[in-house]
């Protein structure tokens, strides 16, 4: 069984009420044959403080507790020093629980994380910030920073992601950026560039999934020719599950990419998260550098 277990459970996610979850927490790892630290946390910087502090403890297991952005924090504190990460889906969406095929109850995903059958993932970087899930430029991270405007003024969060994409899809949202990979370089015009740590599935009923966590390479994903009714198109296609089918869109695979831009610092999200940085961006991938306890199955079908 596993032995000092670090608990962090995001008290701001969308589905914990702190005491009720950290008691509960503690008596399912328990009836499990684990003895638990239960921390719960209020907001990134407490989360990232305690993964720090646990970083460099003693404990084998550190666990996240929340969304995609709780997970990041804390994986990308305890990856370089060897801890194994376990994975609690407390958050809204759980992307990246759920391509681990982690049990979406937190029983189960409890009894996962007992079981310690631990797996190595990759990792992507941009700019020396790491990232589990994906990374983006254009659209997202300007909506995303319009959507939590909108939040402080009171308005819901799926309310308010849906006046932060009107706003911005009124103004023209193509910009051009230069690309370069291993396959060569060029210059393209667009309103996203999206980069996926391993590949994902852009098919209407697998949006965001992946397959492979531990595949070795990014996934780069552009829509490449201007025009708004373009890209309401493209909405339209990836409704109806025919994405892949639009020559306006494409993917691509590599090892690692450099974006540049004309701007010297612009908005990026990681894993939901929105800061500025320099560019050019140099993105690369770090092959099965995170340990992260998943089910068994994962690797027996």
């Amino acid at each position: 069984m596993p032995r000092n277990v670090e608990v962090i459970i995001n008290a701001g996610s969308g589905s914990v009420d702190s005491e009720t979850t950290a008691g509960r927490l503690a008596e399912l790892f328990r009836e499990n044959g684990v003895e638990a630290n239960i921390h719960p946390a209020r907001g990134g910087l407490e989360i990232a403080g305690l993964a720090d502090r646990f970083a460099e403890s003693e404990a084998e297991i550190i666990v996240a507790g929340g969304g995609d952005g709780t997970i990041s924090a804390v994986a990308e504190r305890i990856f370089r020093h060897g801890k194994i990460l376990g994975v609690l889906p407390l958050g809204t969406l759980n992307n990246f629980s759920k391509d681990l095929q982690i049990p979406q109850n937190i029983e189960d995903a409890v009894r996962v994380i007992a079981e310690k059958y631990v797996k190595n993932i990759d990792v992507g970087e941009v700019n020396g910030r790491f990232f589990v899930n994906n990374s983006s430029i254009g659209l997202y991270p300007h909506i995303v920073r319009r959507r939590e405007k909108q939040q402080r003024l009171g308005r819901g969060k799926w309310a308010a992601a849906f006046w932060a994409a009107l706003r911005i899809l009124r103004r023209s949202p193509f910009f051009a950026v230069r690309l370069e990979t291993e396959k060569g370089r060029r210059i393209v015009k667009t309103p996203f560039v999206f980069v996926g740590n391993n590949e994902y599935e852009m098919d209407f009923f697998h949006i965001g999934r992946r397959e492979k966590l531990d595949d070795g390479k990014l996934s780069v994903y552009f829509l490449h020719r201007s025009g708004r009714r373009r890209l309401f198109l493209l909405v339209l296609r990836m409704i109806f599950g025919r994405l892949r089918q639009t020559k306006d869109f494409e993917a691509i695979n590599a090892k690692a990419i450099t974006i540049e831009t004309r701007k010297k610092r612009i908005l990026v999200a990681f894993d939901g998260e929105v800061g500025k940085l320099e560019t050019p961006l140099d993105y690369k991938i770090h092959a099965q550098v995170l340990r992260v306890i998943a089910p068994r199955e994962i690797d027996e079908e």
